[in-house]
C-alpha cells in the first residue's frame, strides 16, 4: 500500500520551523526565494507528521537520515526507519509518497511554453515522441509533461535520478500510474513492486492544521 499526501504551499506556516533540525533548518533558509522555502518546509513537515503518527512522537521527535550515499554530507534523499520516502514539489503543490517498497512520486506544473520538441529529443522515447505528434497547444505541454512525470517517478523510484538513462523503458517490476492533480499540474508513481499497488490519495489540509 502507497500513501500520498497532498497540500498547497499556501498552507505552509512559520510555526512548522520549529519541528526542523538543524540540518533542516540550514536548507530551510538556503533558499533565496519564498515559495522555494514554503515548498522545502511543507515536505519536511508532512513527511514529520505522517511518520510522527504512525510511531507517536512528536513531528520533531522523528528520526530521518538525509545522508548522501556518494559524499556522506547531509543532502541526500530523505531516508527513515521502516518506511520508504518520496517527496515532490512544483508550482503550487507539495506531495509526499510513503510506502513499504521503493517509491518514486513526481509532480510537475504544465509549462505552455516549453520547447516540447527539443526537450523530447533528449528526455522521451521514440514511442512517446510520435504519440506527442497528436497534440497541440497546450494539450501538447499537458501530454509531454505527463511523460516526464512518469519517467522522473521511475528513476525516483529506482534510485538513479537525473543520472539515469531518460530515453530508456520502465524496468521491469516497477509499476507506474499517473496521479489527478488537476489541469494545471501532472503527477505519476512509481513502486517497484510485481503487482499494482494499492493507492491512497490524503489531502495534507487536517495534517497540517
Amino acid at each position: 500500500m502507497v500513501e500520498v499526501w497532498w497540500a498547497q504551499i499556501g498552507a505552509a506556516r512559520d510555526a512548522f520551523v520549529g519541528d526542523l533540525d538543524p540540518v533542516e533548518r540550514g536548507r530551510l533558509h538556503a533558499y533565496v526565494r519564498d515559495e522555494d522555502r514554503a515548498r522545502f518546509l511543507l515536505g519536511v513537515t508532512i513527511t514529520r507528521r505522517v511518520l510522527g503518527r504512525r510511531v507517536s512522537l512528536p513531528a520533531a521527535r522523528v528520526g530521518l537520515d538525509r545522508t548522501c550515499v556518494e559524499c556522506g554530507k547531509p543532502h541526500g534523499k530523505v531516508r527513515a526507519d521502516g518506511v520508504e520516502l518520496s517527496v515532490t514539489h512544483s508550482g503550487e503543490l507539495v506531495g509526499v509518497a510513503f510506502s513499504t517498497r521503493p517509491v518514486g512520486l513526481d509532480v510537475e506544473k504544465v509549462d505552455p511554453g516549453i520547447d516540447v520538441d527539443g526537450v523530447a529529443r533528449v528526455a522521451l522515447s521514440a514511442e512517446e515522441a510520435r504519440e506527442l505528434t497528436r497534440y497541440d497547444g497546450i494539450a501538447r505541454a499537458r501530454a509531454f509533461t505527463a511523460y516526464w512525470t512518469r519517467r522522473e517517478a521511475v528513476l525516483k523510484a529506482t534510485g538513479e535520478g537525473l543520472r539515469g538513462e531518460l530515453q530508456a523503458p520502465v524496468p521491469a517490476g516497477i509499476q507506474v500510474q499517473e496521479l489527478e492533480v488537476g489541469a494545471d499540474h501532472r503527477a505519476a508513481l512509481a513502486v517497484v513492486s510485481a503487482e499494482p499497488p494499492v493507492v491512497h490519495v490524503e489531502d495534507a489540509t487536517q495534517l497540517l492544521s
